[in-house]
């Protein structure tokens, strides 16, 4: 039995160290850089004045609305399925620490739900629900107001995380294991912490909405990045709050690319 599993573990390993899955997994982490680009551009319309859809869908519908656009989805969803297989592999036969495979074993599970989710646009065309209607359908579910909360506030800690992790440049340790020329390192540090507190300041922001509907009982509070976007920059000095945080979209966008570029598998 030992034999078998010791096999099967030995093959696993073969296919996560294979070119395939190599190939499969950089285009995953471009396939994030490229959505988080395009998130960053139609915000810049925002910080303009205008009402673009500035979450996931909307980077998506803006996506397959250019030419070749359908091809190119489909290539994101093929990304984000060979990353996610990476990570799951990763997180089943590495030999790293425990606390490193369970990261990457949910990093798996979120790349394969942004697969998905990509597969499911392609089915119905370039509609989609909003994040108001989308909570409205979980909370007509027993519990489901209680899941709301949850998710908000899971997302709330997820961008202190990540800001705190751009604050504090955790990100620099990773490129030790890198291939990075010398040249690249100080810009790629500095590329990185701006992007990470971006992201942090996204997903924050799209949590508070979230538990604030929860609180509320109100479907209508939940906001997705877009709404989110359009609330801040309401606030005080908002535009330029809103164009700090679309600089932090775009630089996120970058360090992905990076990634893809330099990232030791």
């Amino acid at each position: 039995m030992a034999t078998h599993v010791d096999s099967a573990e030995q093959a696993a390993r073969t296919v996560k160290n294979s070119r395939a899955v190599e190939v499969l997994a950089r285009l995953g982490l471009a396939s994030r850089g490229l959505v988080w680009l395009v998130l960053g551009l139609l915000a810049v319309s925002l910080v303009r004045g205008g009402e673009a859809q500035a979450d996931q869908t909307g980077a998506l519908k803006a996506l397959v609305d250019k030419p070749f656009g359908g091809t190119l989805l489909v290539v994101l969803a093929i990304g984000f399925a060979g990353y996610a297989a990476w990570l799951l592999l990763e997180a089943g036969v590495s030999r790293e620490e425990a606390l490193h495979r369970v990261k990457s074993g949910l990093k798996g599970v979120v790349y394969a739900a942004l697969c998905i989710s990509t597969v499911q646009f392609l089915a119905r065309g370039s509609g989609g629900e909003s994040a108001s209607s989308r909570t409205a359908d979980l909370m007509g579910h027993t519990g489901g107001r209680t899941a709301v909360g949850v998710i908000g506030l899971v997302l709330l800690g997820l961008g202190g995380y990540f800001a705190l992790r751009g604050v504090r440049r955790k990100h620099a340790e990773c490129l030790e294991d890198y291939r990075v020329p010398d040249r690249l390192r100080t810009p790629a540090i500095w590329i990185g912490a701006v992007g990470y507190v971006g992201r942090g300041v996204t997903l924050g922001l799209v949590g508070a909405f979230l538990v604030k509907a929860a609180v509320q009982f109100d479907p209508k509070q939940a906001k997705g990045l877009d709404a989110a976007l359009q609330a801040v920059a309401e606030q005080p000095y908002g535009r330029i709050l809103l164009g700090l945080t679309v600089i932090g979209v775009l630089a996120y966008a970058l360090w992905s690319f990076f990634e893809a570029a330099f990232r030791d598998f």
